[in-house]
């Protein structure tokens, strides 16, 4: 198995909700930091969210702050993306990566070679 699987994306209309999580296997979560980074059809690869591993301090880009909640469940080994009041330009292609070194930032966000990523589930904002 994928050390990082993501699950929870499908359709949903404008102003609607999803949950996305990304579970981990052979890997202990609470060790990385952890994030979430989309893209788009023909689009660049964007980061989104990040959480730290000791205090669970989040970050979020503009685009989706106020609307996106990350958090962590390290019994469960997962991380989970809250997405509410989505819009169309939401529709992307959402992955997961875990990292030790890169604090959560803009430079997470920034980044790219995570020590870990999963192959994404998709999101498609459409009435």
């Amino acid at each position: 198995q994928a050390p990082l699987v993501e699950s929870g994306g499908g359709l949903v209309q404008p102003g609607g909700s999803l949950r996305l999580s990304c579970a981990a296997s052979g890997v202990a979560l609470d060790r990385y930091y952890v994030g979430w980074f989309r893209q788009a059809p023909g689009k660049e690869r964007e980061g989104i969210s990040c959480i730290s591993r000791c205090d669970s301090t989040t970050y979020y880009v503009d685009s989706v702050k106020g609307r996106f909640i990350i958090s962590r469940d390290n019994d469960k080994n997962t991380v989970y993306l809250q997405m509410n009041s989505l819009k169309p330009k939401d529709t992307a292609v959402y992955y997961c990566t875990a990292d030790l070194a890169v604090r959560c930032s803009t430079d997470y966000l920034s980044s790219s070679g995570m020590d870990y990523s999963g192959r994404g589930t998709r999101v498609t904002v459409s009435s």
